[in-house]
């Protein structure tokens, strides 16, 4: 079986971290991105590798897309070093939150989420074009909260809205590539996202759960494990859709 290349951004951690052990478990190569946390990020390298894949932590701060150039550049150096010119899987992950009621959303609020959520994906996305194989996959991260609202993340679920919009675009423009686009939209995950909320408030968690049909709240294998499908040759044909893995809530 050829071993496939796959970029995770945001890996260092949560829900991309899983991810990226999935993958790599599943006879994949992988580069995940980090922030700051760079011994986080290793230790997930070091999983990765004990999985027999390539791994490699890349430096990437998704709120600004004055990087992305130097990024690219890594990725390209990184596939040199491991005798490919292109790489299969881009997995667009890295996230924030900032929870505010509408009325007291600031500019630099609004600005901070658009930058992570939806600028640096698009222009991310655009920059790593080139390096990604004909039949490719791209699987972008959404969320449960485009579909129902909850008070207080009115700039975070917008943003994701657009990303669900710009799914269906790239799936459109980038077909003749045979290059599959799709969309994924968890639930709440028992993960330290947004503070570790759902996984440690144990109110939240238990309301959560009583408001979905499988009676609990995710974990991150049921995230990472749909993430490896979903990009895997036997997903060929699900192409431009969104895929939401919350257990049945608010249903």
């Amino acid at each position: 079986m050829t071993r496939k290349i796959a970029i995770i951004t945001g890996g260092s951690r949560g829900l991309g971290a899983n991810a990226a052990l999935k993958l790599a478990a599943r006879n994949t190569d992988v580069m995940i991105t980090y922030r700051q946390d760079k011994a986080a990020a290793e230790e997930v390298v070091s999983g990765m590798v004990r999985h027999g894949a390539r791994a490699a932590a890349l430096p990437l701060d998704s709120g600004s897309v004055s990087g992305i150039p130097a990024f690219t550049l890594q990725v390209r150096e990184t596939l040199e070093q491991w005798d490919a010119a292109s790489f299969d899987i881009l997995v667009n992950n890295a996230g924030m939150g900032i929870q505010a009621p509408f009325t007291d959303v600031t500019e630099a609020q609004f600005d901070a989420l658009m930058n992570v959520h939806l600028k640096s994906v698009f222009f991310l996305t655009q920059a790593l074009l080139p390096l990604i194989s004909d039949g490719g996959r791209i699987l972008n991260v959404s969320s449960g909260l485009a579909r129902f609202a909850s008070p207080g993340y009115s700039v975070y679920a917008s943003m994701k809205g657009a990303i669900e919009v710009l799914t269906r675009y790239l799936a459109k423009e980038l077909g003749h590539r045979g290059i599959a686009v799709n969309v994924l939209a968890p639930g709440a995950i028992e993960t330290d996202f947004g503070g570790g909320t759902v996984r440690d408030n144990k109110q939240v968690n238990s309301f959560i759960a009583s408001q979905t049909a499988l009676g609990r709240v995710g974990l991150p294998d049921d995230i990472g494990d749909l993430i490896a499908a979903l990009v895997s040759d036997d997903c060929r044909w699900v192409n431009a859709q969104r895929i939401e893995a919350a257990g049945g809530v608010f249903i």
